[in-house]
């Protein structure tokens, strides 16, 4: 069997430009000599296409996409992805459907039986489950077809059962000589990994081979990541899709183990999901251009070079915004970094701006006390100057805070944390520093003074980071147990950390719920990032003891 995965970038609710892409790649397939052309799952409508499956009108228009594409097809099978209404009078109205088509008319429509409802996921809450799984013949071999998590059934993998049903075991009985997955399966550090192991022990559990097309690109927070493979019923990987491009190739069932696709270290892995992602959240909001604040520290250096990399650097504006806080040296790092990159350079000094507000506010209390008011008030300063820039020009601002400091709520609200996007809120700042370092590996881009200087807001005398926060080595630590492997206070104390310490930082992370929930949208790259994965509540009263 000849099968022609097209790893496609479709775009949520582009119902127009999703079937073109998907045209296209039949058209290529046809070309190329394939018996079958396989694209993503939900490709017609985009994943997550979220609540626009509530509105009918978006509803009728993706079947009438889905019919249009059935009816152009030759000899030649497609499989796409697309919604489709439920016969059943009861339950849930519509199914994520496998759509395999020929000669013109659908010859299987396979509903996914295995719905996500963790994490990123909500499919529960708009499909119905399939019941029943069935078995195409495509070029005299026996195909089964499958929607991304009906691979994810593995409990040997997991050590836990999410689900009572098996669809793989249950297609495999009716004679499957492969298995075809369409999937829009989300990125996170370490997910590709995972995904080779489980699929290749699938194969070799069932003596079959899998081909498994991934959607790449993004779509809001998610980030796919493609990396699409073939297995052999070996489990062997014999082909392999590149991660975080588009990417179309003719694949047989037969053929020599590939090279590791595993060969990502995390920075590359992190900082490729990064500028993929931008740049498909820039040009899927409609904006061209983006704007940031250059301090001269890591974050916004690495912000900056991260859009540079997405958007060309005709499409990014840095500004400096030096206070009297702020070091010469500073201001020379941001220059630098913009005379690196080749962006434009604004500097707008804020101490004649700042200075009305501290006169306003010793009148207002009575005092001339330097506070913590004072500090937030220079960022928000700051982020009137970038949202002003953006309403005059179009174009995006981007934040550029982490996500060690999102999770101690040191950022300041209207403030740092204006923007359009936050691209590094699902980063630790250790992290940050190895991407900047990966961003320099062929030239120096990020100023060494600016990985290796302590990390400051400059909002005061003196400031580092270090006053307020544990070293970033140590708060990450605790953080990463806390927020992404759910540990409690016990757990992380005996994996090496101060009692004390921990209760500390577990205390700011609750307690600034509230501010996260006003951020900017960031990007997910680990596998528990603040947004729509993590549900907390902000008004509660659970406390430690």
């Amino acid at each position: 069997m000849k099968i022609y995965i097209a790893q496609l970038n479709p775009t949520v609710g582009a119902l127009a430009a999703n079937a073109e892409l998907i045209r296209r790649a039949y058209a290529e397939g046809v070309g190329a000599g394939a018996d079958v052309v396989l694209v993503p799952e939900l490709a017609v409508t985009g994943y997550p296409p979220l609540d626009l499956l509530d509105r009918e009108i978006f509803v009728d228009a993706a079947l009438r996409t889905r019919d249009e594409l059935a009816a152009m097809t030759g000899e030649t099978t497609l499989i796409f992805g697309c919604i489709t209404r439920s016969a059943s009078w009861c339950g849930k109205p519509l199914h994520n459907a496998a759509i395999a088509a020929r000669n013109g008319k659908v010859i299987l429509e396979q509903h996914k039986s295995l719905l996500p409802t963790y994490d990123v996921f909500d499919e529960m809450r708009y499909f119905e489950p399939g019941r029943s799984v069935g078995v195409v013949e495509i070029a005299g071999v026996k195909a089964g077809i499958a929607i991304c998590e009906d691979f994810w059934f593995d409990d040997e993998i997991f050590g836990i059962k999410i689900y009572c049903r098996n669809p793989i075991d249950e297609v495999a009985r009716q004679g499957a000589q492969v298995i075809l997955n369409i999937s829009a399966s989300p990125f996170n550090s370490g997910k590709r990994r995972s995904r080779y192991e489980l699929f290749s022990r699938i194969a070799t559990r069932y003596d079959v081979p899998l081909v498994y097309v991934n959607q790449v690109g993004g779509n809001d927070e998610l980030l796919f990541d493609g990396s699409s493979i073939v297995i052999d019923a070996k489990g062997q990987t014999i082909f392999c899709a590149p991660a975080f491009e588009e990417h179309n190739a003719l694949v047989q069932l037969q053929g020599s183990p590939c090279e590791s696709v595993l060969s990502l270290e995390k920075d590359e892995e992190i900082g490729s999901a990064l500028i993929l992602g931008l740049r498909d959240y820039i040009r899927k909001c409609g904006f061209k251009d983006v704007v940031i604040g250059l301090s001269g520290g890591i974050d916004s250096a690495v912000t900056a070079a991260i859009a540079v990399e997405a958007l060309g650097a005709d499409h990014v504006t840095g500004i400096a915004m030096p206070s009297q806080f702020s070091s010469q040296g500073s201001i020379d790092d941001g220059r630098a970094l913009a005379e690196n990159l080749g962006i434009a350079f604004h500097v707008v000094p804020i101490a004649p701006i700042y200075q009305p507000y501290e006169t306003a506010f010793n009148t207002l209390f009575g005092n001339e006390t330097f506070d913590l008011t004072n500090e937030n008030a220079q960022a928000r300063i700051r982020g009137n100057i970038l949202m002003a820039w953006s309403n005059r020009t179009g174009a995006m601002v981007v934040s550029t805070g982490n996500k060690s400091e999102m999770a101690v709520g040191y950022c300041t609200l209207y403030g740092d944390m204006a923007g359009g996007l936050a691209l590094l809120g699902d980063v630790y700042k250790t992290m940050v520093y190895r991407v900047a370092r990966w961003l320099n590996r062929n030239r120096v881009v990020i100023p060494e003074s600016s990985i290796t200087k302590a990390p400051s807001a400059e909002l005061r005398p003196n400031q580092t980071d270090q006053d307020s926060l544990p070293p970033y080595e140590v708060l990450d630590g605790i953080l990463k147990l806390y927020i992404e492997e759910w540990l409690e206070v016990d757990a992380i104390v005996a994996a090496g950390f101060d009692r004390e310490l921990v209760l500390r930082v577990l205390k700011l992370v609750d307690a600034n719920e509230f501010k996260r929930r006003q951020a900017a949208p960031t990007l997910r790259v680990s596998n528990k990032a603040f947004g729509s994965g993590r549900q907390m509540p902000i008004a509660q009263r659970w406390r430690r003891e």
